[in-house]
């Protein structure tokens, strides 16, 4: 096991991977939950979007430690949940069995572009600035998930003056993407008051966190949950009831009603049945692997490369290599084949989890931690309902360590120059304020071009960037108008 995921070559620990792939379990656990109900909202059966969500994971996770010796952990995005519900479904019309052919299509389409090399013709023109406001970038936006999960931010509702989605009143939280979507003068942030047990609870423990990490303690992350966790019992927040509507039985029972769906007559059969559906088919198709693709480019570059998980060999391999033998082309693949499977399987787009960031800060730096990641996520078809004993005041606390852990990316940047400065800025402060990924590497790229074309430095931007940036354009062109 040893020689096989190569641990001495890459400075880790059989017992550091273990930790860290448990970190990594944990800090992903609350996707299953969210998973069925999002989608479920789209008519899918919960139980079985719950065991297709665990399926895909655990396929994801496991390819990826295998075939392309990383620590990053696969599962359904939250984004394209909502994307998936509210938009394709609600918003264009479409069936469920049709907006899984949509995920299986953009599966589909992202292969051939990986198989061709033109991911890394992308990354390849991506300038080093914007490379490095994409890892301090995703350091904001991990840092500012953390602060919400945590409930340092609150967020004031007027709902007198909240738009609809897809004339559908919004009548939950403000939270993830959909709060983007909310209108002027309907949210107001504001710091907490520090008066309730989940947020004293996740202070508490960002607290404990910090002083293991600072005093270098061995599994800091994996005892701040524990330590939290229970902490929280008497407090009131954890809860240790088990959660009604999680029977494995009934979770099997409906999964044959789901899996496959994307490929029969209700599915990709009736997807361009007519000029409309066509229409919106072909553009959510590129909308959401353009997503999918910046999503995992981003989240790879930006932990990767810190870390180090990438090695200077293996990025000049990935840069001029014509063969898949780097881990960034390995990595890239299994994204690609992993989504594929997510539309097959009856679940919405996968991404490779930020929250991968835990289990990479607690020291994971080869595919033995997904192994370990991986095996997690089996082990909830069994008890799933004890995984949701952990509470987000628990997990909170690392996502905010883990974001300040990648500011370092920044002083790669030279502030003073705004030839560099202005992408570099609308790069990082997009990704976390419009809580996308994709849109901050849309932002950096756009401006990056303005401010060249200002300077006559045309010759400084890459085919590609232009191509990608002209793509990135239409897109939001044609949202605007639907």
């Amino acid at each position: 096991m040893s020689k096989f995921f190569k641990l001495t070559e890459n400075k880790t620990t059989l017992r550091r991977e273990i930790v860290a792939g448990i970190t990594t379990f944990v800090s992903m656990a609350y996707i299953f939950f969210l998973n069925p109900q999002i989608l479920g909202q789209a008519g899918i059966p919960a139980q079985a979007v719950f065991l297709d969500a665990i399926l895909v994971a655990v396929f994801g996770t496991l390819f990826m430690g295998i075939f392309a010796n990383v620590p990053f952990a696969l599962a359904p995005g939250i984004g394209m949940q909502a994307y998936f519900t509210y938009t394709i479904v609600f918003g264009f019309g479409f069936s469920w069995q049709q907006a899984l052919a949509v995920v299986f299509l953009v599966g589909v389409v992202d292969i051939i572009i990986t198989l061709t090399h033109g991911r890394r013709a992308i990354v390849k023109g991506i300038p080093t600035e914007l490379k490095a406001a994409i890892g301090g970038g995703i350091g904001l936006f991990v840092t500012y998930i953390g602060l919400k999960n945590a409930g340092f931010i609150n967020y004031l509702v007027d709902a007198a003056n909240i738009k609809t989605l897809n004339d559908k009143p919004f009548t939950g939280k403000a939270s993830g993407a959909i709060h983007t979507l909310l209108a002027n003068g309907g949210v107001t942030p504001e710091l907490t008051k520090f008066n309730q047990p989940d947020v004293l609870l996740a202070l508490i423990g960002f607290i404990l966190l910090l002083v293991l990490v600072i005093r270098r303690i061995p599994g800091a992350f994996l005892i701040t949950l524990v330590v939290t966790t229970v902490i929280g019992i008497p407090m009131g927040v954890t809860n240790t009831h088990i959660a009604p509507g999680t029977s494995v039985g009934s979770a099997f029972s409906s999964l044959g009603t789901v899996f496959g769906q994307a490929l029969g007559s209700k599915g990709i059969g009736s997807l361009f049945s007519d000029w409309h559906h066509a229409s919106l088919a072909i553009v959510t198709i590129f909308a959401m692997g353009l997503t999918g693709l910046f999503d995992a480019i981003g989240t790879l570059i930006g932990i990767g490369n810190q870390t180090g998980i990438f090695s200077k060999s293996d990025t000049k391999a990935f840069e001029e290599d014509k063969g898949f033998n780097s881990k960034m082309d390995r990595a890239l693949v299994v994204d690609t084949f992993t989504t594929a499977f997510a539309g097959i399987a009856g679940t919405s787009n996968t991404t490779t989890f930020i929250e991968s960031a835990a289990g990479v800060a607690a020291g994971a730096r080869t595919g033995l931690a997904n192994v370990v990641t991986a095996a997690g996520f089996a082990l909830m078809i069994i008890f799933a309902p004890f995984v949701g004993v952990v509470p987000s005041a628990a997990t909170a606390p690392l996502l905010i360590l883990v974001g300040i852990m990648m500011m370092g990316e920044f002083k790669k940047i030279s502030w003073e120059n705004l030839e560099v400065a202005v992408p570099a800025f609308f790069t990082s402060v997009f990704m976390a304020f419009s809580y996308s990924i994709s849109y901050g590497i849309a932002a950096g790229f756009l401006f990056f071009i303005i401010v060249k074309l200002a300077l006559g430095k045309f010759k400084d931007i890459s085919p590609v960037l232009l191509i990608v940036s002209a793509f990135f354009l239409i897109n939001f062109i044609v949202l605007a108008f639907m």
